[in-house]
C-alpha cells in the first residue's frame, strides 16, 4: 500500500464526514504504512488516535477495501514532545514539537478577524485587550475573561485573537473551542477510560480558548478539570482566553476557586452597542456587500434607521442588513426608508425594546457599583437595599412581568416586597432629587 491509496481514502473520507471533522480528526494524521493488515499511523496526541478508531475506523477500512487494499484494523503511535522545565529566571518556556500544530478544536469562522471588527466605545477595551494577546510575548494579564449578552462580539474577538496568532507565529499550538465540547470531550475520556491523552492535548497547547464557559456551572467533575488545565497551563505561562455572559462572580454554580482564578487576570466587559457603534457596523458590513451586489443603491437615512430600532443584538442588525440587500437586488428596486420597513418587518417587530429584569438587574449593579449577587442577596444594609428597590421599581415599570414573578427573579422574594419596593421608591423621587436622577438615568439608558 502506498500514500496514494491513503490519498484516496482520505478524498472518500472528506466527502463522507464533511470538511470540519476531517480537518480536525483526519487531516492530522500520518500514514507510515500497512503491515500484515494493519495501517499504521501517527496521530499529534492519543486522543486523536483514539477518537479516529472509535469513530472512523470501519470508515477508513471500508474505503481501503474499495482502493483493492485489505485493512484489516488501524495502529496509532504518537509524536514526541518535549518541555522545557519552566524556571523563575527563565522567559516564556517554549516547546519543542514536530508535526502540525493544528488541533481539533472548533472551527474558525473566516469572517471574524480584527480588520472586520468595528470598535467603539462600548468595546474598545476589550479589542485591545484582545489585540494584546494575540501579538504573543509576555502579557502581563492571564487570563484575559471577556463577558457580555449575546452579539456583542465576545466570539468574534476570540476568533481574531486565534488567526492573528497562528499569522504571527504560525506553530503556535491554538486551541479554540466552546466550554460544552471541553465538557463532552473529558466525558468521553472518561468513558474510554483516556484522561491521559485528554490532559496530554490540552496541557500541551500555546494558547487555551474556551467560550461561554458559564456551561459548566454545576458540573463539578468538568471544574475539577479544567480547574487542573487551567492551573498546569498558567504555571508553564501559556496564555487563556475566556468568554461568558457574565462576569465570574455572577455565574451560579461555578466554584469559588474557580472563579478566583478566572478573576486573578483582566477581566472585561462589553457593554451594549450605542447609535454611534451600530451605525459604524452598518456602514462597514454595507461595504462588504456592494462587492456582491454593485447594483444595490441605499438611500440616505436607511442606515441610521435600522441603528436605531435594532439595538440588542448586532448579529440582528447585520441580518437585516443581508436581507436588504439580497431582497433589493432580486426584486430591483431602490432601498428607500419604506422598503425597508416593508421587507424587515417582522425583525423589527421582534427588536422593538423588550428590556429584561437580568438587564434591569446588571444596569443598576454598575450604576451603584456593587454585585448583582448583592441585589439578589438577602442583605439588607442600606447601600444595597435601596439599589435593590430601584431594580424592582424599574422591573414593575419596564416590563410585563407579574409582581410574583418579578418577587421570584430578585431571590425568591414575595410579591409584597415589590410592591412595598416600588411604593418606597415613587415616594422617594418626589422629596430626593438624587433617586429621582438615578431612577431617570437607568429608565434612559435601558430603553435607549
Amino acid at each position: 500500500m502506498t500514500a496514494d491509496n491513503w490519498g484516496r481514502v482520505c478524498n472518500g473520507l472528506q466527502s463522507e464526514v464533511g470538511k470540519d471533522a476531517y480537518k480536525n480528526w483526519i487531516e492530522p494524521l500520518k500514514f507510515q504504512g500497512l503491515d500484515g493488515g494493519v495501517a499504521h499511523f501517527v496521530a499529534p496526541t492519543g486522543f486523536i488516535g483514539n477518537w479516529v478508531t472509535r469513530n472512523y475506523s470501519d470508515k477508513i477500512c471500508t474505503l481501503f477495501a474499495a482502493d483493492g487494499v485489505n485493512v484489516d484494523r488501524l495502529s496509532f503511535s504518537t509524536e514526541q514532545r518535549v518541555l522545557r522545565p519552566v524556571a523563575a529566571t527563565t522567559d516564556k518556556p517554549a516547546r519543542v514539537a514536530t508535526g502540525s500544530p493544528d488541533l481539533p478544536g472548533a472551527p474558525l469562522d473566516a469572517r471574524f478577524t480584527f480588520d472586520n471588527f468595528v470598535v467603539g466605545k462600548p468595546n474598545e477595551l476589550a479589542h485591545a485587550a484582545s489585540r494584546r494577546v494575540a501579538e504573543g510575548g509576555p502579557v502581563t494579564f492571564n487570563p484575559l475573561f471577556l463577558y457580555g449578552g449575546v452579539g456583542l462580539g465576545k466570539t468574534h474577538l476570540m476568533h481574531a485573537i486565534a488567526w492573528e496568532a497562528k499569522q504571527r507565529n504560525p506553530n503556535a499550538r491554538i486551541l479554540y473551542l466552546s466550554a460544552e465540547q471541553f465538557m463532552y470531550r473529558f466525558v468521553q475520556a472518561l468513558r474510554f477510560k483516556d484522561t491521559m491523552s485528554f490532559k496530554e492535548l490540552f496541557r500541551s497547547v500555546d494558547l487555551l480558548m474556551v467560550d461561554d464557559v458559564q456551561f459548566i456551572a454545576g458540573k463539578n467533575s468538568t471544574q475539577d478539570e479544567f480547574f487542573h488545565t487551567f492551573n498546569a497551563l498558567v504555571d508553564q505561562q501559556k496564555q487563556i482566553v475566556i468568554s461568558a455572559d457574565r462576569a465570574p462572580g455572577e455565574i451560579d454554580g461555578m466554584e469559588d476557586r474557580i472563579k478566583s482564578r478566572l478573576q486573578c487576570g483582566l477581566v472585561v466587559d462589553l457593554h451594549p452597542t450605542d447609535y454611534e457603534l451600530r451605525l459604524g457596523i452598518l456602514q462597514s458590513k454595507a461595504e462588504a456587500q456592494a462587492v456582491h451586489y454593485p447594483e444595490v443603491e441605499i438611500v440616505d437615512g436607511v442606515m441610521e434607521f435600522l441603528a436605531h430600532r435594532i439595538s440588542t443584538n448586532v448579529r440582528v442588525l447585520e441580518g437585516a442588513l443581508t436581507r436588504l440587500f439580497a431582497f433589493a437586488s432580486l426584486v430591483g428596486r431602490k432601498v428607500t426608508l419604506e422598503v425597508a420597513q416593508e421587507c424587515l418587518s417582522d425583525i423589527l417587530r421582534a427588536s422593538d425594546r423588550k428590556v429584561t429584569i437580568d438587564e434591569i438587574i446588571r444596569k443598576v449593579a454598575d450604576h451603584y457599583n456593587i454585585r448583582m449577587t448583592d441585589i439578589l442577596s438577602p442583605r439588607r444594609v442600606r447601600s444595597i437595599a435601596r439599589p435593590r428597590q430601584v431594580a424592582m421599581f424599574l422591573a414593575k415599570r419596564l416590563t410585563s412581568k407579574s409582581l410574583p414573578e418579578i418577587g421570584r427573579r430578585f431571590g425568591g422574594r414575595d410579591h409584597t416586597t415589590v410592591i412595598h419596593a416600588v411604593k418606597r421608591i415613587e415616594e422617594l423621587r418626589a422629596i430626593d432629587n438624587q433617586i429621582s436622577e438615578d431612577v431617570e438615568l437607568l429608565r434612559r439608558m435601558l430603553e435607549a
